[in-house]
């Protein structure tokens, strides 16, 4: 992987053809996804189906889209039990960490006679994404429905594509100990689609959730409006900021997890030691070597990789911040006085002893976080995610003489008449 300096006269190119990586959907891509979209729209199951037996090879009908009892049973009961009792583990930590972002409905009156607050309320359907192509990930099921069922939601519904029209084991466990409500066994753009316009087989949903490849996440752009969606997922990153306690073997193993992900990945050092950097390439082409998805980080990081060696922690922790990064690590002697100075960032890892990865399942914290740089104004997934603020008011009569006029003033100032009208009415002494 390549090592540079940020001192360089083209740090700001390198710096331009990461972050702007996967940033805008390809025009061929985009016209794909818009045909599907409004196909599913217009014509329901018909475009359904037809989309899963071209994309995904597997006939599905109104009466085998779903996942039956009997077939989540089924395939659950296939995962060993030693494998169950961890997938146990993991969903308790991820609950138990996310029953601390509960809100409560809150009222206050800030002068007698005047009541206002707010009441917290759950979607009542959202649609989960679990992605199904090259691998499974059961880790998604529980990052998304767990926050859902916490924060109250009544209904949980999962699109999994499932090759050959059956639900991978781990999906079904994981949807079986997060009381995921029904199953659905399609995916693509047309999965998304479904969801948002409802079809007959589909329930429309209030939102959609969880990652997807790039023509899930442009289906999820282009329905949003329509439904609500938590984020458009790119493809993963991970910055690392280093020093010379970090070693070497580690901070390249914690790259790669990231790398191995896809060629789009990002994995970034930022060190301002420059014996560390040079160590650190020289582990990555050693367990390179080792990878059985070799190639696919080799080509990750080519393309949106680099060591990069700063002037100082302080320039790294700047750096990072413009980053914004989905993933960051602080490898360093002091993580917790360099966290002061971090703003952006999806999730922070602290220490040598705390990898991205065991953030991905066991951690607690949620693993579906912005990416691309939305960490400057994005969050990870939580049960925040799943409810909705609806604003109370109630005025006494007396606190309506108070504020009335200025109120109706305000609103002829805007030209709005009528909503004038309705307090000066009140004020003239109308009565219900």
């Amino acid at each position: 992987m390549r090592i540079a300096r940020t001192t360089d006269s083209d740090f700001e190119d390198l710096y331009r053809q990461i972050t702007q990586r996967g940033r805008v959907f390809d025009e061929d891509l985009w016209a794909v996804v818009k045909k599907i979209v409004e196909d599913v729209a217009r014509n329901g199951d018909e475009a359904l189906f037809e989309y899963t037996c071209r994309l995904d090879g597997h006939t599905l009908t109104a009466d085998t889209v779903a996942v039956s009892e009997k077939e989540l049973e089924e395939a659950a009961a296939r995962v060993e039990d030693s494998d169950l009792a961890i997938m146990r583990q993991v969903a308790q930590r991820i609950e138990a960490f996310h029953r601390h972002q509960i809100t409560e409905d809150w009222t206050v009156s800030d002068e007698p006679g005047a009541i206002l607050g707010q009441r917290i309320v759950p979607l009542e359907r959202v649609g989960i994404y679990a992605p199904g192509g090259l691998a499974s990930y059961p880790s998604t099921v529980f990052m998304a429905a767990i926050p859902a069922k916490i924060a109250g939601v009544s209904e949980i519904v999962l699109v999994n594509p499932s090759k050959n029209g059956r639900i991978h084991p781990l999906i079904a466990a994981a949807a079986k100990l997060c009381g995921v409500s029904r199953i659905f066994k399609i995916g693509g753009a047309q999965a998304v689609a479904a969801l948002a316009f409802g079809t007959k087989a589909i329930p429309r949903v209030d939102k959609i959730v969880g990652p997807g490849n790039a023509y899930v996440a442009a289906a999820k752009k282009m329905v949003f409006g329509q439904v609500s969606i938590d984020m458009i997922a790119g493809p993963s990153e991970i910055l690392v900021i280093a020093d010379r306690t970090a070693a070497p073997s580690l901070v390249a193993a914690d790259l790669l997890s990231q790398a191995e992900h896809d060629e789009m990945a990002s994995a970034i050092l930022l060190t301002p030691d420059e014996e560390l950097a040079q160590s650190v390439s020289i582990e990555l082409e050693r367990q390179l070597e080792q990878l059985p998805r070799r190639t696919i980080a080799e080509k990750s990081l080519e393309a949106f990789g680099a060591i990069l060696v700063t002037q100082s922690l302080a320039e790294a922790v700047a750096i990072a911040n413009r980053f914004a990064p989905e993933h960051l690590e602080l490898m360093v002697d002091n993580p917790w006085d360099l966290l002061k100075g971090i703003k952006h960032a999806g999730a922070v890892f602290l220490g040598h002893h705390t990898p991205e990865a065991i953030g991905d399942y066991i951690a607690g914290p949620n693993h579906v976080l912005p990416t691309g740089g939305t960490a400057r104004f994005s969050s990870a997934l939580g049960v925040y995610d799943f409810v909705k603020r609806i604003s109370v008011l109630s005025f006494s009569r007396d606190v309506l003489e108070k504020y009335g006029p200025q109120a109706a003033r305000f609103a002829r100032l805007e030209g709005l008449d009528a909503h004038g009208n309705s307090i000066a009415l009140r004020l003239a002494g109308k009565k219900p």
